[in-house]
């Protein structure tokens, strides 16, 4: 009977250094839960601030894209553009701006000066 009692006694020893083990590691794990679960919450928090944003942005592209498109005259004819000095009415020709300088290549610019003198340089 002794050495049933000893061995009853060494299996609870063992039995209650088993359960002060595992109840430091659920300990960590209940830790690690805490942090986990932690920054899940920030996480979502901001995934929801980011989908605001992105809302928000949308919204400001959509407004853009509204004021950007060109309207049309109320007969359904296509909208045009106005009549530019080169498009007047009176000349029909494109007038030049003496106010305007104007860069050619050279051979251009010695092209138009013998048409202008009326002479050639051969």
């Amino acid at each position: 009977m002794a050495i049933k009692n000893v061995v009853g006694a060494a299996l609870l020893v063992i039995g209650l250094a088993g359960c002060d083990q595992s109840k430091a590691e659920l300990d960590s794990t209940k830790q690690q839960l805490q942090a986990v679960t932690a920054e899940r919450d920030s996480l979502k928090t901001q995934l929801d601030s980011t989908k605001q944003q992105m809302a928000a942005l949308q919204q400001q592209v959509d407004q853009a894209k509204a004021a950007a498109m060109p309207t049309t005259p109320p007969s359904g004819a296509a909208a045009t553009p106005p009549p530019t000095k080169e498009h007047h009415a009176s000349g029909g020709g494109i007038k030049h701006d003496p106010g305007v300088k104007t860069t050619a290549p050279p051979a251009v610019k010695e092209e138009q000066k013998k048409q202008m003198t009326g002479g050639s340089s051969m």
